[in-house]
């Protein structure tokens, strides 16, 4: 990934970030606000209701108070206390109860036996527990129908004035839709009461504005909830798939005499503007990165075109550099901090210009006097034998003619030995300074090494090396000079031969190392120094009594024409391995 694609990434990445967390922080502080909003609504339906609800139960309670100390009723306890039967008032419950606007009213006997029944008459001589209410304020009371169905309703228990035993009035009213009609419900606010709690269940148990016979499936979680723990439930519902349709949902429970949950009261506010204030805050988020996103395009861009793209431009002339081209130059454009950086870039490669051809002429010079102390120390030793063996010569001239002869003889054949040698010496510079140019062809690396293993074959066995080889059973194709190779490998395996005069193994390979050629020829022999294993490719080094130091220079010289590398490695165990890499021919073509 180039610096332009990092830097776009990277502020596409910031203002996507940004954006993303103010738009998140966004929503989640609008959803807090409404979500207190609704619980403040909630709370102020709730007080109101329970206010009604107050208000209710002590309308209930008045008007079973004036019913107890009329003077119907006064009669009624003196005719009962006095023998008279009860029958003839089994259905006075029915008036009465129109007359004070009660929703239910039972007459009951100072033993609990219920003497008249409104809301049920069957139930006459039954006994009535509610009768221990007698004087406390209203309360709420589950109440059984003669269809099997059952009612919740705020009661009052009084006792008729002035009877003795004293005869009970139980009066209430219903708690059902019509006790929620007086409310003032804001826009989007449902409110509505969940009756006959004791059986599992059941939507139609529902009285308020719910809409459809199945809209109160939606609420029975938190319903059960309030119904099974007697305390507040909290959630939001969801009525349908569309989320601007979800319901901030309060269930409160609402207890009888005895503290049991008898109903419960649902507050459900629409969540509708919060939902879709969120999703107006999440367009806003999304087109202002979009927006981030082509101002990131822009400013990538234009830090291209100030930073990027002259540091790409000093990363190309740096390659160039490395290549060896020494010359190269930037164009200076600017006068900040990369332009700075270009200044000092082309003052570098000038200065290593300069400096790389005053070291170039120091080796040639240095190159020069070593060439000059090696071919003076190389031709001395033959130069001397030649010096003695003339003014033996001299000298034998005032010899007798005979032993002058032998004499003669002699001399002549010690020059022409030392001449011979003198040949050597010099052919072996001239070998080292025109060494030719490998001859590039395609060939198989295994080959040269196998070629080498035979040749030397019966002299390895003569000094008693065992040799070893690994050698790949895939082709190991290369380009280069077999003849040149040859002559690398030769010297490699005759410099191991060299090490182990006592004899010891010769372990030669070639295999495949990723895209090169591996071969190394390792030996048993004593091995290296550091010293040694840092200077021995250099020329006239040598590490052999008689050596002249250019054989391991050439091999260094063979393997870097084929675009290769060797490299010399102490074994474990002592001995010494050389190892060469040579490029695949698919890859030097590549």
């Amino acid at each position: 990934m180039t610096l332009r694609q990092k830097m776009l990434l990277m502020l596409a990445l910031t203002v996507m970030g940004v954006v993303a967390a103010v738009g998140w922080t966004g929503s989640v502080r609008v959803g807090h606000v409404f979500e207190d909003m609704d619980r403040q609504q909630t709370d102020l339906l709730v007080g109101q209701f329970q206010h009604e609800f107050n208000q209710r139960a002590s309308d209930t309670a008045a008007a079973v108070d004036r019913m107890a100390a009329s003077d119907t009723l006064r009669r009624i306890a003196f005719d009962l206390n006095n023998g008279g039967d009860s029958a003839p008032y089994l259905t006075v419950a029915v008036p009465l109860a129109e007359e004070y606007r009660l929703d239910y009213l039972e007459l009951i006997a100072h033993d609990g036996s219920i003497i008249s029944s409104l809301q049920w008459t069957a139930r006459f001589g039954y006994k009535e527990p509610a009768i221990t209410a007698a004087g406390k304020p209203a309360f709420l009371k589950q109440e059984d129908l003669p269809d099997g169905s059952s009612q919740v309703g705020l009661f009052a228990v009084r006792t008729v004035a002035g009877s003795d035993p004293p005869l009970y009035v139980a009066g209430g009213r219903q708690l059902d839709a019509g006790f929620l009609r007086d409310f003032s419900v804001p826009a989007g606010t449902q409110i509505f009461i969940y009756k006959n709690v004791s059986g599992p269940f059941d939507a139609h148990n529902f009285a308020g504005p719910l809409q459809g016979p199945d809209s109160g499936e939606h609420y029975q979680a938190l319903v059960d909830d309030a119904r099974s723990n007697a305390r507040n439930a909290e959630g939001v519902v969801y009525p349908t798939s569309h989320s601007e349709d979800s319901m901030s949902v309060t269930a409160i429970p609402l207890k009888g005499m005895e503290g049991d949950v008898l109903a419960v009261l649902v507050v459900a506010n629409s969540r509708r503007s919060m939902v879709e204030v969120q999703r107006h805050i999440r367009d806003i988020a999304y087109g202002i990165a979009g927006l981030g996103i082509i101002f990131a395009v822009l400013a990538s861009l234009w830090i291209a075109a100030r930073i990027s793209r002259p540091i790409e431009e000093l990363a190309r002339a740096a390659g160039r550099v490395a290549e060896g081209d020494w010359e190269t130059r930037v164009d200076i454009r600017t006068m900040d901090e990369v332009g700075a950086l270009a200044r000092s870039f082309n003052n570098m490669t000038r200065q290593l210009a300069e400096q790389r051809e005053r070291l170039v002429q120091t080796e040639r010079v240095a190159a020069w006097r070593e060439l000059a102390r090696r071919l003076a120390h190389e031709l001395k030793n033959p130069l001397t034998p030649l010096q003695i063996t003339v003014e033996n010569m001299v000298r034998a001239k005032k010899l007798p003619k005979k032993q002058f002869d032998e004499v003669f003889k002699e001399s002549t054949a010690t020059l022409e030995a030392e001449i011979e040698n003198l040949k050597t010496i010099v052919g072996r510079f001239s070998d080292f300074s025109k060494l030719p140019k490998p001859q590039a062809l395609e060939m198989d690396a295994r080959e040269a090494v196998r070629r080498v293993v035979k040749l030397y074959g019966p002299a390895l066995e003569e000094k008693h090396i065992e040799l070893g080889t690994a050698i790949s059973a895939e082709p190991l194709p290369i380009l280069g000079d077999s003849e040149l190779l040859h002559r690398a490998l030769s010297n490699l395996v005759l410099n191991a031969m060299d090490a182990m005069p006592e004899g010891g193994t010769l372990t030669v390979s070639a295999v495949r190392a990723r895209e090169m050629v591996r071969i190394s020829v390792a030996d048993t022999g004593a091995g290296l120094t550091p010293e040694e294993c840092e200077r021995l490719f250099t020329p006239y080094y040598t590490t052999k009594q008689h050596g002249t130091g250019l054989g391991l220079a050439i091999v260094q010289s063979v393997i870097a024409d084929h675009n290769g590398t060797i490299a010399v490695e102490n074994v474990e165990g002592g001995g010494a391995r050389f190892v060469i890499g040579l490029p695949f021919a698919e890859s030097v073509e590549a």
